[in-house]
């Protein structure tokens, strides 16, 4: 990685800016990163905000009738999720998202406690967000381990 860092530092804006194209190019996440980097990484609330929309919208067409799809769909919200928070490289990011994500999941209207896959689910993504609070400010961790604790008690 250092190579790489080093070798970048060398090469002019226009050769940076061809590279950054040709990467685009090639993969779908490249592209995604380079669009949140450019024009919505200075706006981290509301790309949040367009996140969180995102994740009701998929909760809202989720198909309940059957455990079988309702956890498919799950884990596709949790995986566009996880990359979305990737890309921003934000604990609060993370938390607030992956609070968000658990009070959507605890409004299904399915049983998903008797599940031992969505149990486990819930159970790592508490662990998730409570390692994300532990890496903010101390001034942060207060307000958002109050909402971590009323997602515990479920």
């Amino acid at each position: 990685m250092n190579e790489i860092k080093q070798d970048l530092k060398k090469l002019s804006a226009s050769q940076l800016t061809e590279l950054c194209l040709r990467l685009a190019r090639f993969k779908k996440e490249n592209k995604e990163l380079l669009t949140y980097l450019l024009f919505e990484a200075d706006d981290l609330p509301a790309y949040i905000g367009n996140i969180k929309k995102q994740i009701d919208e998929d909760f809202s067409e989720m198909n309940t009738t059957n455990i079988y799809f309702a956890k498919k769909t799950l884990r596709k919200i949790l995986r566009i999720s996880n990359k979305y928070i990737r890309y921003t490289g934000s604990k609060e990011a993370e938390a607030e998202i992956l609070m968000h994500y658990l009070t959507n999941l605890k409004g299904l209207k399915i049983s998903w406690k008797k599940s031992t896959a969505l149990t486990n689910l819930y159970q790592a993504q508490l662990k998730k967000i409570k390692a994300a609070i532990e890496g903010m400010h101390e001034d942060l961790q207060y307000d958002y381990q109050r909402s971590l604790d009323r997602l515990v008690d479920f």
